[in-house]
């Protein structure tokens, strides 16, 4: 049972500021994931700020329309470096979630690093290599265009 991983940088054209206010409230995730996922937060609102020990639920339809249910734990946050989530209960074996700010000159770079397990031993790996890398690249790639559509992109 393999560990896997993928990295996604992108350059975005706005303030660190604006870029940690936007991406670590955990409302905003539902703004920049694929619609037909079916995705939904369905934990109390605790905010606009994630802080570490931050629970949340969501409601998601990832295979065949089936819902699932994803609960993620916000285990560390450093205010406009990082914040990482792991998943406490959910589809994977093993996910954490490491996203990354770095102010450039005039944007900020941002870094989503995975690492993930996924259940059922070699033919957990086998859906890996089949589907799953395909749709987290999918997901990730949906997120990219869906950022510059919010926040334009970096000449």
């Amino acid at each position: 049972m393999a560990l896997h991983s993928l990295q996604k940088v992108q350059q975005i054209p706005i303030s660190l500021e604006e870029a940690w206010n936007f991406f670590s409230n955990p409302a905003n995730l539902q703004k920049i994931t694929p619609t037909d996922l079916g995705f939904k937060t369905i934990s109390p609102d605790r905010g606009e700020k994630m802080y570490p020990g931050q629970i949340l639920s969501y409601r998601l339809k990832p295979i065949l329309r089936i819902p699932m249910s994803w609960v993620t734990e916000i285990t560390h946050v450093k205010e406009k470096e990082y914040f990482i989530d792991e998943q406490r209960y959910g589809p994977y074996r093993f996910w954490q979630h490491q996203h990354h700010f770095l102010s450039i000159a005039g944007a900020v770079e941002m870094t989503d690093i995975v690492y993930y397990k996924i259940p059922f031993w070699i033919l957990g790996d086998l859906a890996n290599a089949l589907f799953v890398k395909n749709q987290l690249d999918a997901i990730f790639a949906y997120r990219y265009k869906r950022i510059e559509e919010l926040f334009g992109k970096w000449a």
